[in-house]
């Protein structure tokens, strides 16, 4: 196993250096945002073993946490790279399409697959992670909401809608902060018993190395797709809401894709749903109020004003996860649910 993993390393760098040479040879735009998109999944991918096996001598939570974290890196890298470059479409979208794919497209896989892997036909996990991450999304959305009603009807508080962006990113900080920390506090090493015996994907010492060169990676193959995606946009005919809210957020997050599903299948749901969860709650909580703090080192300023498409569409989100995981259970017609409202809003961003 740890051969064939080494190989597929291999395979990963070989195609990061590729992208490399064809953004600074001026390959065709095209084939550089092609190349550097699957050079961001495979990144991500590599993360995502490494994290795993630094992550297997703790619980469910410690692991789920790492890896949604250090799997987050690339989408954290592609909005900075797209903020210093004037790209707000693609920055905002990329950090939504971030939050609906993992929120709807990839837990609706990972249920489908443990439903699929359960004797019953039920997925069952842990319901304290999917509450915490309604109220933590309620919060952030509650924001959002209010921020865009007031841009909606222009009132005095809409001319200040940076400065209470910047309030709004520091208290979500805050509450994310208390929440992980009381979260994985109360974290143990048991994982399920009917689940496969754990087996390391990579020995501790190279994992971390492959953590820290990935890591690296990412970001330099980040600016070479940033800098591709407007030329390739153009060339392609796609707007750029569907390619920042689908492609961008896919390859962003090919971890959560990846590492969910198969937990999923292999009958590990807590561990499965932490991932996942951690995910989605990390991006509403942190990674969104973090990159607005960020932001402010950029000309373009990113803000928590939302069109109303986006606001109702993260509303049904919240609600659609909170009701099919809430009570620690899932059938697969629940995961069939979350993807196909999935299929539908990216339909409508393919218009947009």
């Amino acid at each position: 196993m740890v051969r064939r993993n080494a190989s597929i390393l291999a395979a990963i760098a070989a195609l990061a250096v590729v992208a490399g040479i064809l953004h600074f040879a001026n390959a065709e735009p095209v084939v550089v945002f092609a190349v550097a998109a699957a050079a961001l999944g495979g990144l991500a991918w590599a993360i995502s073993i490494a994290t795993e096996s630094v992550g297997e001598r703790f619980g469910p939570a410690v692991t789920g946490a790492l890896q949604s974290t250090l799997g987050n890196l690339p989408e954290l890298f592609i909005v900075l790279f797209a903020l210093s470059a004037g790209e707000l479409v693609v920055a905002r979208t990329s950090i939504l399409g971030s939050l609906f794919a993992n929120g709807l497209l990839v837990l609706g896989l990972a249920i489908v697959a443990g439903s699929r892997a359960a004797s019953d036909g039920t997925m069952r996990f842990r319901p304290r992670l999917p509450q915490d991450t309604a109220t933590l999304l309620l919060l952030a959305i509650g924001m959002i909401v209010l921020l865009g009603l007031s841009h909606q009807v222009g009132d005095r508080a809409s001319g200040h809608e940076t400065a209470i962006s910047i309030v709004g990113a520091i208290v979500l900080l805050a509450v994310y902060g208390l929440w992980v920390w009381n979260y994985l506090r109360s974290d143990t090493p048991a994982e399920e018993a009917h689940a496969e015996p754990a087996r390391s994907a990579l020995p501790f010492g190279p994992a971390l190395v492959v953590l820290a060169v990935a890591g690296i990676a990412a970001a330099l193959v980040s600016d070479w797709f940033i800098d591709a995606l407007d030329p390739a946009v153009e060339a392609l005919g796609i707007s750029k809401a569907f390619t920042g809210l689908v492609i961008v957020a896919i390859a962003g997050n090919a971890v959560e894709n990846v590492v969910g599903v198969s937990l999923a299948a292999k009958g590990k749901s807590d561990l499965s749903i932490s991932v996942v969860k951690n995910s989605v709650a990390q991006i509403a909580a942190f990674l969104f109020p973090a990159l607005v703090l960020l932001s402010l080192a950029f000309t373009t300023h990113l803000t928590f004003v939302l069109s109303p498409i986006f606001i109702g569409a993260l509303v049904i989100t919240a609600l659609a996860m909170w009701q099919i995981t809430g009570d620690g259970e899932a059938l697969l017609f629940e995961g069939a649910a979350l993807v196909g409202l999935y299929v539908i809003l990216a339909t409508l961003m393919w218009f947009e």
